[in-house]
């Protein structure tokens, strides 16, 4: 009874999908393996590009919105330098300010302003090109990776021609695993290069409003260094607190 109802079983049992990822992936041997290996490669590392990017650049944006006008209030711009972070684009703007301020001495004054000039300029380029780093790798993802998938593609097409050849039929058998595997890799290629095209756009949009706040700010530096501290933009005071009315009086 026991033997009968297990063949009963093995012959009710639903047929082995062969057409799955996995199987794709097995049939299409070392190339597809090679194939899918690289493009995840590709997509963790514009993922990981994206958040570090981001992250980045969400501290510089917090960080001039917290420490600027701080910055501004104070009396000179030796004492402002210390209330701002360390290490931050914007100390490092007004510390290299300040260096080049104590070189001027012995210039005239065109040569003075255009070393200042070019001082805040050098080091504005330097923390561009910090906050562009990673961006290549993602309008490389974007541009190449669908052409990866594709190659995968061109594989799993001759592949299914080979098989119509050997079977003298273009029998569904035949051709579904290896067009599938080649649908499978045109869409992984896709998959990575979208996201990876997105984020270039977003983190360089993102960039340029950087770029923006960082020339508005050495221009504020450039101004306030040579006119002696005289210079300074104008920051948004506070609003004070109103006070808090008087407490009426208590009858007795």
């Amino acid at each position: 009874m026991l033997i009968q109802t297990l063949a009963a079983a093995a012959t009710n049992a639903a047929p082995q999908n062969k057409f799955g990822f996995v199987e794709a992936l097995q049939a299409g041997g070392f190339i597809s393996y090679a194939t899918v290996i690289i493009l995840g490669i590709m997509s963790f590392g514009s993922f990981f590009i994206l958040f570090t990017k981001f992250f980045e650049q969400s501290k510089i944006m917090n960080q001039y919105k917290n420490n600027v006008a701080t910055f501004w209030r104070a009396g000179t711009i030796k004492e402002g330098a210390t209330k701002l972070e360390k290490n931050s684009a914007w100390r490092q703007i007004v510390d290299d300010g300040i260096a080049a301020e104590d070189q001027v001495t012995k210039m005239d004054a065109t040569e003075a302003h255009d070393w200042l000039h070019g001082s805040l300029a050098r080091s504005e380029a330097t923390i561009n090109a910090k906050l562009a780093g990673g961006l290549p790798f993602l309008a490389t993802v974007g541009a190449t990776a669908p052409f990866i998938g594709l190659f995968g593609t061109v594989v799993g097409i001759y592949r299914a021609l080979i098989a119509i050849g050997l079977a003298g039929s273009a029998s569904i058998d035949k051709v579904a695993g290896p067009v599938g595997e080649a649908l499978i890799m045109t869409a992984l290629g896709l998959l990575v290069a979208v996201p990876a095209v997105l984020a270039y756009n977003y983190l360089q949009s993102r960039n340029k409003r950087i770029a923006e706040m960082l020339t508005g700010f050495s221009t504020d530096v450039l101004a306030n260094i040579a006119s002696k501290g005289v210079v300074k933009p104008s920051v948004p005071v506070a609003a004070a607190k109103p006070a808090a009315a008087p407490a009426a009086p208590v009858k007795k």
